[in-house]
Formats: structure tokens, C-alpha cells, sequence
């Protein structure tokens, strides 16, 4: 995402639903005697509403507002409460500035958050080329399925073309860091794709040689889709945005607190991003090692819904079912448990097809082409708010360095 690039889509709308913005809430506590403190109060309290409307609802992955934790919507939800906070924060500092109310120890504190949030500006770009890999797969997957529900009857070529999509999305799911004895459903499908090609009646070094094409092509797209360098790493860079992030002491008033808290929040959705989409190193990222000391959840009201989605992230990046996907984002999950039951139906399936066989076939393509009409769906919307928090964090940076500057002067 060239920087360049955010002086065209910053102005885009976004919307937003998290309660109400922090200038309806300034406008209730005018009265108050002290502007600053009002405006703190209600920032934090702002902040522990977003994260709120996040947290898991009563029925098992759901979430306050509906959808599954880390699927799709929430990933976007959880983006949308950052980018809400950062603008507010923004409005707040700006305030502080125009009462001659931010010494230099506030400046300080400003552009070290803006520092730490050019840091994620590579988490972005990770992530984005994430959802391009998510997008390459739907597209493998929605081969296989559509040739299967294609009018009339299902026939030896259109299985070996579903056969063959299949295998190639074998060799993209696999992770690159658990490659090796995952066990999981991508393990699966590799293992089945030479007896697959064996129905086709190809030589074994027909096999081999189509087998090892397919295998190099694959190698090829993973270490040429990430417009970060080879060597980055997601766990590291995650470390080094939640480096130094401490609670603020007693004595430290004016912007201690609001700097931390969104310091908290962009760890949280970098974190989330992260575990979400493909990334590099993303598996040692899963480890939590590279979490923040948590913040006293008496000290802070929005402390205890931040603890608790992190520690929801930590656990569904523990459960065995996902401990070896490429992402832990739900609709990865799904899409791997469709193509594995349709590649067992098709392995199932007599030649030519007919009666319970055939309807098994179609039964799981159907099933597949649905899960690739809800990726479709939403990664176009996940990616174009990807990008809107890339440019935010830009904009915020060039902002604050145009404020240092002008307080300089």
C-alpha cells in the first residue's frame, strides 16, 4: 500500500456503529469544570464500549453483535473500533493543543503512539496479501464446485478437472510453517492428490513431473505474494509494537492514559490480522509471547473487555481443529472442512457416476460453492478496511508531524 495513496481514500466514508462519538459525549459534560478531565473519562469509557460490543455472546463463538469471533464481519468490526478510537483520540489531542494544555511530555507521549502505529502499517500489508491468497483459493475451490453442479451428468473429465483444482488448493493450503506432519485437512488432501491423478491413468512420471510443477508453482506464489521482505516476520513485528507498552503510574495525568489505551487497541488488532489471514511467521505469532503486560483492570474501564478478547485469541489459537491451519479466520476453517468432504466424495465416486453417489457429489460441491460465494462476499469489504486503517495510520502520522513542526516554530 503505497503511502501515497491515502490522500485518495482517507476521505471515504466509514461507517461506524459503536455508540455514540466522543464529541456527543463532550457536548453532555460541558459543564464540568474541568474540559480535560470530561474528555478523558469519556474517551476511555468510548474505548471499553468498542471493545465491549466485541466480546463473545452467550451462545458458543458468538459474539455481542452476531457474528463469530474471528470470522469475516467481527475482523471487520474489530478494525472499524480502531479506527473510530484513533479518530478520537486525534480529536482529543487536538483539543488538548487548542487549551494550551500539552506540555512537551504530552508531545512525547504522541509521537511515540504514532511511532508505535507505523509499525502495524506492515501488518497491513501482510494482511492484505493475505486476503489476495484467500482470494486465489475461493477461486480454486469454485472451480472444483462449479464444474460439479454444471447441467447434465457428471462425467469422468469433470471430475478430473475438479481433481485437479483441488490438488492445487492442497498445496496452497499448506502452511508454510507446519508443512510437515500437520495432520490437518490440507495434509489430507496433499496426500490424496497422486491417487487422484492415478484415476486419470497418467504414468508415474507423468505424476511426478505434474505433482512437482504444481508443488513449484505454489512455492513460487508464496514467496513472491507478500510485499513485505522474505525475512519479516509477524511474530517479531507484533513484539515490537507492543515493546515498552506499560501501564502509565499514578502520577503520570494528562495523556498517560489515552496514549496507553491506544496502544492496547492497536496491539489487539494487529494481533487479530495477524492470526486471522495467512502471514509469514504467523504460527510462532499464535504463542501470545509477544503480549504486553495486561493492564490492571481496576485501573481502566476498558481493561477487563480487552483482557478477555485476548484471551479468547489465545484460545483459538490452542484448539486442535486449528493449531495447523493457514489462519484462524472462520471462513478458512469452513472452506477447509468443505473441500475435504468434497474430495472424499469424489474419491468415493464409481466411474461414471449415478444414483446416491452422483447426489453425494453434488451435494458437497453445492456445499462448496456456497462457502465461496461468503468469501467473495466479504474479503472485497475486509481488504478495502485493511486499507483504511493503513491510510488512517498515515494520515495520523503526517498530521502529527505537521503539529510538531508547527509547535516548534
Amino acid at each position: 500500500m503505497p503511502v501515497t495513496e491515502h490522500q485518495g481514500s482517507s476521505s471515504s466514508p466509514s461507517p461506524f456503529s459503536f455508540g455514540r462519538s466522543l464529541l456527543s459525549l463532550r457536548r453532555d459534560h460541558a459543564a464540568m469544570p474541568s474540559g480535560e478531565e470530561a474528555d478523558l473519562e469519556a474517551f476511555q469509557r468510548h474505548v471499553a464500549a468498542s471493545l465491549g460490543e466485541l466480546l463473545p455472546g452467550e451462545g458458543e463463538g458468538g459474539s455481542g453483535g452476531g457474528e463469530e469471533i474471528l470470522s469475516v464481519a467481527w475482523i471487520r468490526r474489530l478494525l472499524e473500533a480502531f479506527i473510530l478510537c484513533q479518530e478520537e483520540f486525534r480529536v482529543f489531542v487536538a483539543q488538548a493543543r487548542r487549551r494550551g494544555a500539552l506540555p512537551a511530555a504530552g508531545e512525547k507521549l504522541v509521537v511515540e503512539f504514532h511511532e508505535r502505529a507505523v509499525k502495524a502499517l506492515d501488518v497491513c500489508n501482510a494482511a492484505r496479501d493475505g486476503v489476495d491468497q484467500l482470494r486465489r483459493w475461493e477461486r480454486l475451490a469454485d472451480i472444483a464446485a462449479s464444474v460439479l453442479l454444471a447441467p447434465g451428468e457428471i462425467h469422468e473429465g469433470q471430475l478430473r478437472r475438479a481433481r485437479k483444482a483441488l490438488s492445487d488448493l492442497a498445496v496452497l493450503l499448506v502452511d508454510d510453517t507446519a508443512a510437515s506432519g500437520s495432520g490437518g485437512v490440507a495434509s489430507f488432501l496433499a496426500s490424496h492428490r497422486n491417487r487422484s491423478f492415478g484415476r486419470a491413468r497418467a504414468s508415474p512420471s507423468r505424476a511426478a513431473v505434474a505433482g512437482a510443477s504444481s508443488a513449484t508453482s505454489a512455492s513460487h506464489f508464496r514467496s513472491l505474494s507478500w510485499s513485505v521482505s522474505r525475512a519479516w516476520s509477524a511474530s517479531r513485528q507484533l513484539q515490537a509494537i507492543g515493546a515498552g507498552l506499560a501501564a502509565p503510574r499514578a502520577h503520570e495525568a494528562g495523556l498517560a492514559a489515552p496514549v496507553y489505551a491506544m496502544g492496547c487497541v492497536l496491539h489487539l488488532a494487529a494481533w487479530a490480522l495477524v492470526a486471522a489471514v495467512p502471514c509469514p511467521d504467523r504460527s510462532a505469532a499464535l504463542q501470545a509471547h509477544h503480549l504486553p503486560a495486561a493492564p490492571p483492570r481496576a485501573a481502566f474501564p476498558w481493561a477487563p473487555p480487552l483482557l478477555t478478547l485476548q484471551e479468547r485469541l489465545a484460545e483459538e489459537g490452542k484448539r486442535k481443529d486449528r493449531r495447523h491451519s493457514c489462519g484462524l479466520l472462520k471462513e478458512i476453517h469452513v472452506l477447509e472442512k468443505s473441500t475435504h468432504k468434497l474430495t472424499e466424495a469424489i474419491d468415493a465416486a464409481p466411474i461414471p457416476l449415478f444414483g446416491d453417489r452422483e447426489a453425494d457429489v453434488r451435494e458437497a460441491a453445492a456445499e462448496l460453492a456456497a462457502v465461496c460465494a461468503a468469501m467473495r462476499d466479504g474479503l472485497e469489504p475486509l481488504e478495502r478496511q485493511v486499507r483504511e486503517v493503513f491510510h488512517r495510520i498515515v494520515r495520523s502520522r503526517v498530521e502529527g508531524l505537521d503539529s510538531s513542526m508547527h509547535n516548534a516554530d
